[in-house]
């Protein structure tokens, strides 16, 4: 159902090392457009220090009637998670390498375009998801994909060209890990390459992994890449890049409404591109509609 919001205090939280956007003049056009359209306007930039308790804080203190993360999916994440369970609506303004969230709501990746939501947008709830009660809003996962993001995050480099070197050195080392998994629906219990567990679609590489996923129905999908010869990778990476996985012979997809996954063999583990250490037994529970974005209008309403 939509909702409309009457957009009159709006917070911005920039993330300053984001993209190659100059955010000085990014702060200034967002203003700009603040007093253009009548809203007040405040600007939080994050330093990687106690960002999450600023955040709160600010929130805790006035009353806002949208945030906007404005940076990569870590950015996201900080202000998504501290909105879950509130009234107050999440805004992307994609500038991250990746922005896995922002693509799956269809969300402008042009930062002009973006900005537009500023004024013109409507509001819908989606589903997020808990780790042992750790909050994921879009997708985590267990094994090949989890060690190549912790590789990624702990290197100094950045981009898409990165991120794919790291893969290609590990996938040649790298072995299937086993894993028990129970959920409401049917269980699973072997070896697996990866284990996704998917609120939305595609990684922020554009490779979808859920392509059937809807983000408000309640379910969240649990997606396997069991074992593979070397040589059948190629077919697996160009099915994710087509939106086919699922017609892969090595997938298997569980749709459920909560789970709790065995991490028999202590493989690393990502929250919406995080690493996390959150023990070998792994509780996950849907929480239905519980965080409001602020999306593009419809066509028909352009």
């Amino acid at each position: 159902m939509e909702e409309e919001l009457t957009k009159r205090h709006l917070l911005f939280v920039i993330n300053p090392i984001a993209g190659d956007v100059e955010k000085e003049e990014l702060e200034e056009e967002i203003r700009e457009k603040c007093n253009e359209h009548d809203i007040t306007c405040d600007i939080y930039k994050t330093t990687g220090e106690s960002d999450k308790e600023e955040i709160k804080s600010l929130l805790d203190t006035t009353t806002y009637n949208g945030v906007f993360a404005i940076g990569g999916d870590g950015t996201v994440n900080i202000v998504g998670t501290l909105l879950i369970g509130t009234q107050i609506p999440l805004g992307i303004i994609p500038l991250g390498s990746g922005n896995g969230l922002s693509k799956d709501l269809n969300i402008p990746q042009d930062v002009e375009e973006a900005l537009e939501l500023i004024h013109r947008f409507v509001v819908r709830n989606i589903d997020t998801i808990t780790l042992n009660g750790v909050p994921s809003i879009h997708l985590s996962d267990l094994g090949f994909n989890a060690l190549v993001v912790k590789r990624f995050c702990d290197g100094d480099t950045r981009g898409p060209g990165s991120y794919a070197w790291i893969a290609l050195q590990e996938y040649l080392s790298y072995t299937p890990k086993f894993y028990k998994i129970e959920t409401d629906t049917e269980n699973f219990e072997g070896e697996a390459f990866m284990v996704t567990i998917a609120n939305a679609n595609a990684f922020g590489t554009n490779a979808n992994i859920n392509p059937k996923g809807i983000l408000n129905d309640g379910r969240f999908e649990i997606c396997l890449i069991e074992p593979f010869p070397k040589a059948a990778g190629i077919g697996i990476l160009y099915k994710l890049y087509t939106d086919s996985i699922d017609d892969s012979v090595f997938t298997r997809k569980i749709s459920c409404k909560k789970a709790t996954i065995y991490n028999i063999d202590h493989e690393l583990i990502h929250i919406d591109g995080e690493p996390v250490d959150l023990g070998d037994i792994i509780k996950v529970e849907m929480h239905p509609k519980s965080l409001k974005v602020i999306l593009p209008l419809p066509e028909d309403q352009l």
